[in-house]
């Protein structure tokens, strides 16, 4: 039920922050006005990579005339930077690459390069360095501009920058082997969701997360798909598909800290005999619910803070680095519950439930912060494939874990029996015996 609440009321956070433009087809309009009062009006920016490729520029043909009166042209820099410091015409001369528009279309192949390399498109025009005022200036010009990588041929038709290579033929596979493992588990997972048992609720809590992430994994997979015919992709399915993930991970927390704070909290005032009863104290409740909500809050800032809105991209930003802290945090504090439950357990079958769970919940919460880590010794360009697509492989291991765990008769069946009670999350037997 609690995560149910966290989830709507973070749904109408959440919808304000979608972005009004995603993509690197970007179609907007060009302002003497702002391109003076900023040295240049910024446009957009684009990892290339390889030969062939290309930048693409297309005007409306009534604002031809007007682009050619006003000098206007775009600039495009690697650094922009470092001409902070000079003067608006030294900026703007210092520009490796200029282009006139002078055309109803017009097209600009990028240099070379040995390494993908960022390039940013700024505007500028004969009023942009003026310290008069504007005159004659006042029409815009409505543009279109559009960037190319070369594809496996070697032609400019690849709208992926160099980042997001790879991330559509991944998110393909991973779709495939979603409906693989639905069409294997589908049916034994529904049966045993039917049958009830002590394991009842937390399977419905973990199968929702599950589901979650698969149509994370679905709604990428279909603004990629646009995404590669046009660079523009559906924003809204995008942002949909970062909200699922959001929902899911919120979901996946309360359920691990739900089921730790009832073993560790019980453990201090329940007899040896019923280690795992937990009754669903107000301590427990308000741990669990204040890691969620804390986790809730530093995600919907994190969309705040990133404009392009990357699932597991932004952690340079100050709410990611925090949600990585958290986490690691949470990581240590579970580890240490834990630690002191297996340390005091004697029951061998106990021992290798806790075990196998503990191996499931740091898998969750480390795999994040590590993936970090280990992308800084990769180069900018493959440094969100592999954050995204380790942290998304890894939580899916976790879960398949947690499943193992949950659904074997031999442990947590078991377990349960051995105590004489439900573990935690579930209705008890008296509740049970009502039915």
């Amino acid at each position: 039920m609690y995560p149910v609440l966290a989830a709507v009321l973070a749904i109408a956070v959440y919808l304000q922050a979608l972005p009004l433009s995603y993509g690197k087809t970007v179609s907007g309009v060009l302002r003497s006005g702002a391109a003076k009062e900023n040295n240049g009006q910024y446009i957009t920016k684009f990892l290339f990579h390889g030969e062939n490729a290309l930048v693409v520029c297309k005007l409306e043909e009534t604002d031809v005339s007007v682009a050619v009166r006003k000098e206007a042209r775009l600039l495009l820099f690697q650094q922009p930077d470092e001409f902070d410091n000079l003067s608006c015409l030294q900026r703007l001369s210092g520009a490796p690459l200029s282009i006139t528009l002078n055309a109803v279309e017009l097209n600009q192949t990028i240099p070379q390069m040995s390494s993908p390399q960022m390039w940013h498109v700024l505007y500028a025009d004969r009023y942009t360095c003026q310290e008069d005022e504007l005159s004659g200036a006042a029409d815009d010009i409505r543009i279109q501009v559009i960037m190319f990588n070369p594809d496996n041929a070697g032609n400019p038709l690849d709208h992926f920058s160099a980042e997001e290579a790879g991330l559509y033929g991944f998110y393909f596979l991973l779709i495939l082997a979603y409906f693989v493992a639905a069409c294997i588990c589908a049916q034994p997972l529904w049966q045993a969701l039917h049958k009830g048992g002590p394991m009842h609720t937390v399977l419905k809590v973990l199968s929702a997360a599950l589901l979650l992430q698969a149509g994370s994994a679905l709604l990428n997979y279909i603004h990629m798909a646009r995404y590669a015919r046009d660079g523009v992709g559906s924003p809204a399915v995008g942002s949909l598909a970062e909200f699922c993930d959001m929902v899911s991970q919120i979901q996946m927390l309360y359920l691990l800290l739900s089921l730790c704070m009832g073993w560790t909290l019980s453990r201090t005032h329940k007899s040896q005999s019923k280690p795992l009863q937990w009754d669903t104290s107000p301590a427990s409740t308000s741990l669990a619910m204040g890691g969620v909500a804390t986790q809730g809050a530093l995600l919907v800032w994190e969309q705040f803070e990133d404009t392009e809105h990357h699932s597991y991209h932004a952690h340079g930003s100050l709410p990611g680095l925090l949600l990585i802290g958290l986490r690691i945090v949470l990581a240590l504090l579970l580890a240490s519950m834990l630690y002191q439950m297996i340390a005091a357990e004697r029951s061998t079958l106990k021992r290798d439930f806790y075990l196998s769970f503990a191996k499931g919940c740091f898998l969750w919460f480390l795999c994040h912060p590590a993936l970090v880590l280990l992308s800084m010794v990769f180069h900018q360009h493959q440094r969100e494939k592999v954050v995204t697509i380790g942290v998304i492989l890894c939580q899916t291991a976790s879960v398949v874990i947690l499943y193992r765990l949950f659904l074997s008769r031999s442990l947590y069946w078991e377990v349960s029996s051995l105590s004489s009670v439900t573990l935690p999350l579930t209705m008890s037997r008296a509740h049970r015996n009502r039915y």
